[in-house]
């Protein structure tokens, strides 16, 4: 018979204590990313089938390089929560970790390599 608390038996099977700021975050994400899709369409709906001229000129505007950052920024971080929220419901233990900290690894290098394109092509 064992003598344990029904707090002792619920030990580690609660509330992670950031639920409520990780739904928060991706509704925040989701607002920013219905403004910047439209946005990012818009400003870049021109330059498709451009020359390269173009799309230099194009990029080297504030505008377009802001718009085109921000949304680069914004849909990867919410595609790395959002994977996330996947991850914890299917998996557990050491699959798990490895798993959120390939798909961190790979949402910062594709923001990484977005920006650096950003910059190549504006500056």
């Amino acid at each position: 018979m064992a003598y344990m608390t029904d707090r002792k038996r619920a030990s580690g099977l609660g509330s992670a204590k950031t639920g409520t700021e990780h739904f928060w975050q991706m509704q925040v994400s989701s607002v920013a990313l219905a403004v910047l899709v439209p946005l990012f369409v818009f400003t870049f709906g021109s330059i498709l089938g451009g020359t390269h001229a173009e799309v230099i000129a194009a990029f080297a505007r504030p505008w377009p390089a802001i718009i085109f950052g921000l949304t680069l920024i914004v849909g990867f971080v919410h595609f790395k929560n959002g994977a996330q929220v996947v991850i914890e419901d299917y998996t557990d233990g050491l699959t798990r970790k490895a798993l959120i900290v390939a798909t961190s690894c790979l949402s910062y290098a594709a923001i990484a390599t977005g920006l650096f394109a950003l910059v190549r092509l504006a500056l």
